[in-house]
């Protein structure tokens, strides 16, 4: 994959959402939780007021609404600034 963050932002792959059954109901894709975990796939260099902490291969968490959704060879990513990550795993 070549692409590369800019500045403070880092590319994150959400882990794979947990299968749910309730009472022997199927939850359908749309109403199932999204993760607020995932793998760092790639950083920026940061900036001057903030160096990068994170590094790829880290396992992060993240808030609910953190990042924006991008889709890349065929899967999804978040794209978001280091401060939205809440902590490293």
């Amino acid at each position: 994959m070549s692409i590369k963050p800019l500045a403070d932002r880092v590319l994150v792959k959400p882990a794979a959402a947990e299968e749910k059954t309730v009472g022997g109901i199927i939850i359908p894709d749309t109403a199932k939780e999204k993760p607020l975990k995932g793998e760092v796939v790639a950083v920026g260099n940061g900036t001057k007021d903030e160096e990068m902490v994170l590094k790829a291969g880290d396992q992060v968490l993240y808030g609910k609404y953190a990042g924006t959704e991008i889709e890349l060879e065929g899967e999804n990513f978040l794209i978001m600034r280091q401060s939205d990550v809440l902590a490293i795993i």
